[in-house]
């Protein structure tokens, strides 16, 4: 055998191995294989990382992206939960609706991200119908690799379509796969429905766990901002009117504070027709703003009675938008401003000052709203309260000037993760915008209109550009880069396997023990091989590995390498007998407490269905 056919086998053993031991991250893993590959002059450095710049690498990161803004705005959720309330409170319609909702969302976004939006959603819809979760979590991830509708549903999909091309062969259509993803979502279907009665234990649903961080509504419930929020706008007449704030003293004299201004700016086409800015001692008033102030109902009337401004009910509209209610999250939307505890340490300069002595607002640009000091609520006459060690303040203001709190670790602590929460608000007026380039992206790759890669990263760009994130930092942490690196290091081994001449000798071996059975036989084989090969390691770096192999095959045996390479993208994404064969699978195993015997005992019967059905229908649909 030569030299370099051993070291590629003998690579692939190792990265098995770390993949199945599961100590050390699947990106370290195939970073360290391009490594290997180089420094033992298998491949070249410019093809070592040549996946980096491959397409599909490309396209991944553009389809996390655009993923990520369809979640961002809202629009997955509020489709999801609006389909989902059709099933009312049958077990029965509710699964089937979750097993076709996963399926037809994860057909046009990654599997990894329809689960992650869709497990909240089944877990709040299992408990209005006081049914276990843990026979709707399990089926829900399957469903999700089951709708292999289009040719971006999954990475495998994605990879034997680059073998194609790279080998001369016609690209696929973008709904190439349809046929087969309604087969195996009905079939998933049907058999899920009796299996995942082994699922239900009949316990109490477990809840004891604690969330690590309050939400924003939690923290807006526990200051009853609700309660002491109110909403004025400003006369023509008012003495208030082009007067800085710090001048006004408005704190002082009538004991509210004013949090926010909205101020139509411009009603062009694709502009914000309102402006949210937090008050800050330099911001002057203008006639018709909104203003949002703080402060107990007698005070706050007394300052608007004296100023010439008109409350505003909780029923009447908002800068000519539909009807809006203050007792929604304490009346403020929480996108460009949020609120956050802050504790403050024992060493603190503050301690024992007064809140209005803070200069809060003048040197960070938030204002605080309330402390809460034990087991109770200071929410009145906040500005005269001397603070103390262990005091928690309520603050408001930008979320990136809410961030910058937290590296003031030796005055404070910022309780939760701010940035966080404000990645979790969606930007639900964005959700038309996010829809309209999800459609034109699809459009463009069902007609051709550019290639693949190019409309993917055309939407990206366009989610990024029109304001379906919060800013650019935003789109970036919704790329997965662990599973990027894993698919950029991978295809070096592709590469180096048949550089080195081993996708040969393992195609030529199948073939000399299948080849007198027919075409057939040795698909099956390929098919039955790959399967196998997504109990131990990532349906990803399975589909590299026989994407090659698959091709070889086929054309040593002078048969069409579609339906060899269709079986193996199939046999890749089916994937159920193992948690940790892909993303979604490992995503439900914490809320759904499964053990690893579960996805055994409902996962292997359904591969091992779909496998049998697959092997029959693949010729028929793609002949050889």
């Amino acid at each position: 055998m030569d030299i370099n056919i051993l070291l590629v086998f003998v690579i692939i053993l190792l990265a098995v191995f770390f993949f199945v031991w599961g100590k050390v991250r699947s990106d370290i893993v195939a970073l360290s294989v391009v490594v290997l590959l180089i420094v033992t002059g298998i491949l070249t450095p410019a093809e070592g990382l040549s996946g980096f710049s491959n397409p599909v690498v490309i396209m991944i990161v553009s389809l996390f992206i655009v993923g990520g803004g369809i979640f961002q705005t809202g629009l997955a959720k509020m489709i999801s939960t609006r389909i989902l309330k059709l099933a009312g409170k049958s077990e029965l319609k509710l699964f089937v609706l979750v097993m076709l909702v996963t399926g037809g969302i994860g057909a046009l976004i990654s599997n990894t991200g329809t689960v992650a939006l869709m497990l909240p959603i089944i877990m709040s819809m299992a408990s209005e119908a006081k049914t276990d979760v843990r026979r709707y979590l399990m089926p829900m991830a399957f469903a999700s690799s089951l709708g292999i509708f289009t040719l971006i549903s999954t990475p495998p999909n994605l990879i034997i379509n680059n073998m194609l091309a790279s080998g001369g062969f016609k690209e696929l259509p973008f709904f190439s796969f349809l046929p087969i993803g309604a087969i195996t979502l009905t079939i998933g279907t049907l058999l899920l429905w009796p299996l995942s009665k082994l699922l239900v234990t009949g316990k109490d649903k477990d809840k004891s766990a604690a969330k690590k961080s309050k939400s924003l509504n939690q923290l807006a419930s526990e200051y009853q901002l609700a309660d002491n929020l109110y909403r004025a706008t400003i006369g023509s007449t008012s003495p208030l009117l082009h007067k800085p704030l710090q001048e006004l003293n408005i704190p002082g004299t009538y004991n509210v504070s004013i949090l926010e201004i909205r101020r139509v700016q411009s009603r062009k086409r694709f502009h914000k027709t309102v402006d949210m800015s937090l008050a800050g001692p330099s911001t002057t008033l203008k006639e018709n703003d909104l203003l949002y102030v703080l402060g107990n109902f007698d005070d706050v009337i007394a300052f608007t009675r004296d100023n010439d401004l008109t409350m505003l009910d909780t029923h009447k509209t908002e800068m000519g938008k539909n009807p809006v209610s203050v007792s929604q999250a304490g009346g403020m939307e929480f996108k460009e401003t949020g609120i956050a505890e802050v504790v403050l340490m024992s060493g603190s300069s503050l301690i024992n000052k007064r809140v209005k002595e803070s200069n809060f607002r003048q040197l960070y640009h938030v204002n605080i709203l309330g402390l809460r000091r034990k087991d109770g609520y200071i929410l009145q006459d906040v500005k005269d309260e001397k603070m103390q060690s262990g005091d928690l303040l309520l603050v408001q203001g930008r979320w990136s000037d809410i961030e910058k709190l937290t590296q003031e670790t030796s005055e404070w602590v910022v309780a939760g993760q701010p940035m966080e929460n404000a990645l979790k608000v969606p930007r639900n007026h964005k959700a038309p915008t996010a829809a309209a380039i999800m459609i034109l992206m699809v459009l463009s790759m069902v007609f051709n209109l550019v290639p693949t890669v190019v409309s993917a990263m055309v939407a990206a760009l366009l989610m990024i550009i029109l304001g379906c994130f919060r800013n650019a930092e935003a789109a970036y942490k919704t790329i997965n880069w662990e599973s990027t690196f894993l698919f950029a290091g991978m295809f070096s081994l592709g590469i180096a396997m048949e550089k080195s001449g081993a996708s040969t000798l393992i195609a030529d071996g199948i073939v000399g023990g299948l080849s007198s059975y027919g075409p057939l036989a040795v698909m099956a084989g390929i098919y039955v091989a790959t399967s196998i090969l997504t109990f131990f390691i990532s349906n990803t770096a399975t589909a590299v590995l026989f994407a090659p192999i698959a091709l070889q095959a086929a054309l040593a045996i002078d048969v069409s390498p579609y339906p060899f390479l269709f079986s193996v993208a199939i046999a890749a994404s089916m994937c159920f007998a193992s948690p940790f064969s892909t993303p979604p699978n490992a995503l439900v195993i914490s809320a759904g407490r499964y053990k690893f015997g579960d996805y055994v005992k409902v996962g292997l019967p359904l591969q091992i269905v779909i496998g049998a059905v697959m092997i029959v229908v693949l010729p028929l649909l793609f002949p050889f």
